[in-house]
């Protein structure tokens, strides 16, 4: 089952609009509001970009939903195939999965070679995939690694709070060898301002108090998924994170383009979303054992 959308380079050009309004929401906001608290309002609706893609409510977006504000098209049938040639030797096949794949059939993507997995558990304080207990499970009983991701809403709640509505609906860890850090999923805001009208200090410091939490949760540094474009208008292209948290990118090309600062690698790219959202694990399959187990 694929997500009822069309093609990246429509979402991407709605996306553009969106990003155009990033500055003055920032500006409207930085003075006057505490990065992530919660704000008691209705549930978020989606912004026209979102919508473009298939958004119709909160909790439907998905991890690279927007891969960036530039327009970027997406991959060629042969670009894609280059990606998958070029990384395949040094590297570990998995994919990502959310409400829009309902049921998975991992026997088959076992057989295509896939080899981890990981499944939207949750977003902001309010949301819980109802898919995921048979994507996570199936994943594991199939022979996988695989782990969970939380996709944040900053301007709905505090990082502490999301955290900690993470850890409690399938965002933990543990130690067996099969089980992935979880995911801190920072990026394109389907609702509103891009940046989720926090200043990128504010948005930092958001991402602080998740990231700690998360750790004093369950003693694992979070893993971080993000775009470069969305990292260095949001963050500042801050480096804050680069020594602690594991990077997952975002890319749909023939390589993973430049990375946010202070990453001298990426430990995750998310290469393609065609049929479903593809991944590399940039090391071979005994590395991203030594992953999961710490």
């Amino acid at each position: 089952m694929t997500r009822p959308r069309p093609r990246r380079a429509a979402v991407l050009a709605a996306a553009i609009a969106a990003a155009l309004l990033a500055a003055s929401a920032t500006a409207a906001t930085a003075s006057g509001s505490a990065a992530g608290s919660a704000t008691g309002s209705a549930a978020p609706q989606p912004n026209d970009s979102a919508r473009a893609a298939g958004i119709r409510s909160a909790g439907d977006a998905w991890m690279g939903w927007s891969q960036d504000g530039h327009g970027r098209p997406a991959p060629t049938p042969r670009q894609a195939s280059q990606a998958s040639s070029l990384a395949a030797a040094a590297q570990t096949s998995g994919i990502d999965v959310s409400k829009w794949q309902g049921n998975v059939d991992w026997a088959y993507y076992w057989g295509q070679g896939k080899r981890f997995a990981y499944v939207k558990a949750t977003e902001g304080t309010t949301y819980q995939n109802s898919y995921f207990a048979q994507q996570y499970n199936g994943s594991y009983t199939v022979g996988m690694v695989r782990g969970s991701y939380h996709f944040a809403l900053p301007d709905n709640s505090s990082g502490t709070a999301q955290a900690d509505w993470f850890v409690g609906h399938g965002g933990g860890w543990s130690g067996d060898g099969k089980t992935l850090p979880g995911v801190l999923d920072i990026e394109y805001n389907p609702y509103g301002a891009t940046c989720y009208g926090l200043s990128q200090a504010s948005m930092r410091s958001w991402i602080a108090a998740f990231t700690s939490r998360y750790k004093a949760r369950t003693g694992r540094d979070a893993v971080i998924y993000s775009t470069t474009s969305w990292w260095t208008t949001c963050t500042g292209n801050t480096s804050q994170f680069s020594a602690t948290n594991p990077l997952w990118i975002a890319r749909y090309n023939t390589s993973p383009g430049t990375l946010p600062a202070g990453w001298a690698y990426y430990t995750f790219w998310q290469y393609t979303d065609s049929p479903l959202d593809q991944d590399y694990f940039n090391g071979d399959l005994t590395r991203l054992k030594a992953l999961a187990l710490g």
